[in-house]
């Protein structure tokens, strides 16, 4: 794996995870989406 591969992968795994935020922001678990949104930064990064 290079690092091209691991940097799609995260960007991937970061859009995967956008999809789970608007089932939090429903369920009004506010600090789940701060988290679940930080760590998708921390992905896209």
């Amino acid at each position: 794996m290079n690092s091209a591969t691991l940097a799609q992968s995260y960007l991937i795994k970061a859009m995967k995870r956008l999809k789970i935020l608007d089932v939090l922001m429903a369920e009004e678990a506010y600090s789940d989406v701060v988290r679940e949104a930080q760590e998708i930064v921390e992905l896209a990064l």
